[in-house]
């Protein structure tokens, strides 16, 4: 059986690409995973990809992002904070089960080895996005959390 080519580009971001990011994390929290929050937790979530300091953090090169790209349209993105910690994988809805999200956590997580010698990545995982992360091989740390209206279940990958 012949292998065929990942068609997608998965890179750094470029600083213009931020907002579309923001906006493709935003759209896909709302389709996915809204419904499993309260009114805080959507709150949260949207002050938190809106807030100026994560932008400048990102500009300052100690929030990488990474992109997926399908030609000029944005699929997918991945975020980490404090060289280690995946803080935001989302995936357009018409690329979902198409390798992107994995693709998007290989990526990152060589590049947080190469340049920060990590070994271990840790994520809170959303309700939605618990079976993913166990199929990349992240394991629970502790059960179901709850902070600010946000659900999530804190795990870790050892590299």
């Amino acid at each position: 059986m012949k292998e065929t080519e990942f068609p997608y580009e998965i890179r750094m971001a470029y600083r213009e690409e931020w907002e579309d990011a923001m906006a493709l994390a935003w759209k896909t929290f709302l389709e996915f995973e809204a419904d499993d929050y309260t009114l805080e937790g959507i709150r949260s979530f949207e002050d938190f990809i809106t807030d100026n300091t994560l932008y400048n953090m990102f500009i300052m090169g100690v929030y990488p992002m990474l992109v997926a790209l399908d030609g000029k349209r944005m699929a997918g993105m991945i975020t980490a904070r404090g060289n280690a910690h995946i803080s935001l994988l989302f995936v357009d809805r018409e690329y979902h089960k198409m390798g992107i999200g994995r693709a998007l956590m290989t990526g990152l997580c060589g590049y947080l080895k190469r340049e920060a010698d990590v070994r271990r990545v840790t994520v809170n995982a959303a309700p939605f996005s618990i079976g993913f992360y166990h199929k990349l091989g992240f394991t629970d740390l502790q059960p179901e959390q709850l902070s600010s209206g946000i659900r999530y279940t804190p795990m870790e990958l050892l590299l």
